[in-house]
């Protein structure tokens, strides 16, 4: 897309805000949940919802800062519906004061435990775009994703989806993949496709617990914390997710190409074709994707709310000031810079790049610090997928729709039939 110029002469920018306008109170208490504790870095007697100053003074500034005819505002948490629909037509309301002829975008992640009509309707009226946590059927979902009272969720989730198809609006699905269900990759995903989940994205869960409550509250800490610490039991397993990446890939790839859509199988094949992957943990830097807490506090990244990576408020210094400062370019320069000798050898670096900083803690084979948590996960499902993306990419170059793969894969399992017939 052909970016627009500011007549200012001023560099020009695009980053991405995540904003937690209720921090991370949450409704739930799912188990594996990293952003609960982060509760304790602003203490207990806090006024939650982002007050209208800081609300007015973000969309404004973040408006103001985006080279793009297009603004996308995401909103997560915590629990975003908690603030209730009135918080949300006052966004909309102060985004139509500041738009100046672009188009604003909206999404937001849920739990969908507090989705009605009310919310139904006005989502679609103002095209939401809704992320909705679902970690498959029943007993997989519940396993982890429980209330303050430690009750099952799923029926209420499933009512909440029901809410948003009743209403029309645009729903992702975000499933965390965690020790349990990723035992379990067809079972999830087939469930999913049967929910009516068009698309899909798959996040695995690894986090590091540990043994003693750090100064600032904080158990669950970043790769390069000097604690003792051990990997939790609901993180994923590295060779385990990557079968289940590998199967889920295996019945995509024959029956549902061009009618699901899974976010890690789009953005693999965008490296196939040679682009920048579009999602951050597979870009050689990083550093464009930032966390807002409800003060306006920025932090380098949703993943990194530590007060080492805080860049400061934004009553006090302009977002695109702390967005394009030094301590955010080093931090995103950082992932390229920090690259063990293991990975920068690596045949899928083009594919991977070490994915996300915040999994790099494990030694490579040779004993260098920083390898990636899931490198074994990434290793078998890039070179499992190559073929398969290598005849996807041909046929996008060509111009032909890459869903002619599934005939292709019909046509070798055919041939490989054939083939074994006549040597048995």
């Amino acid at each position: 897309m052909k970016k627009r110029v500011k007549k200012s002469g001023k560099t020009p920018t695009s980053f991405h805000v995540m904003a937690k306008p209720i921090g991370p109170i949450c409704n739930l208490d799912c188990r594996y949940c990293f952003y609960l504790e982060k509760e304790n870095l602003y203490g207990k007697k806090q006024n939650w919802a982002m007050s209208d100053s800081v609300l007015e003074s973000y969309i404004s500034q973040f408006i103001t800062s985006q080279d793009a005819p297009a603004i996308s505002f995401a909103w997560q948490g915590g629990e975003p519906t908690l603030l209730g629909v009135d918080f949300f037509r006052k966004v909309i309301a102060i985004q139509k004061m500041y738009a100046e002829g672009k188009e604003v975008q909206n999404a937001f992640q849920t739990n969908g435990v507090l989705l009605d009509d009310r919310w139904g309707e006005f989502l679609a009226e103002n095209k939401f775009l809704i992320g909705i946590s679902i970690d498959g059927p029943a007993n997989l979902h519940d396993f982890y994703r429980v209330d303050k009272g430690s009750a099952p969720t799923f029926d209420r989730v499933m009512r909440g989806l029901r809410l948003l198809k009743k209403h029309q609006v645009e729903f992702n699905v975000l499933t965390v993949v965690n020790r349990q269900n990723s035992q379990h990759p067809l079972q999830v995903y087939r469930f999913l496709k049967g929910i009516g989940a068009q698309f899909m994205q798959f996040i695995p869960i690894v986090e590091r617990i540990a043994s003693t409550e750090n100064p600032d509250g904080l158990v669950l800490i970043g790769p390069r914390d000097p604690h003792a610490a051990t990997v939790s039991d609901w993180s994923v397993d590295s060779n385990q997710y990557g079968v289940f990446l590998c199967t889920i890939f295996d019945e995509w790839v024959q029956k549902d190409v061009g009618k699901h859509y899974v976010q890690l199988f789009d953005v693999t094949l965008e490296s196939w074709l040679g682009m920048e992957p579009s999602l951050c943990v597979f870009r050689p830097t990083c550093g464009g994707a930032m966390a807002l807490e409800h003060n306006g506090d920025l932090y380098s990244c949703d993943h990194y709310v530590y007060p080492e990576n805080k860049l400061g408020n934004i009553l006090e210094v302009p977002l695109e000031t702390l967005a394009s400062s030094v301590q955010q370019r080093t931090f995103g320069l950082d992932k390229r810079d920090s690259l063990p000798r293991f990975c920068r050898e690596c045949d899928v670096r083009f594919a991977c790049n070490g994915e996300c900083p915040k999994h790099r803690f494990i030694q490579t084979p040779d004993g260098e610090p920083g390898l990636n948590y899931l490198c074994a996960a990434y290793k078998r499902f890039f070179h499992h997928v190559d073929p398969y993306m290598k005849f996807m990419a041909n046929e996008l170059r060509h111009e032909r729709p890459p869903a002619n793969v599934m005939a292709w894969v019909r046509e070798r399992e055919h041939s490989d039939a054939i083939a074994g017939g006549i040597h048995a």
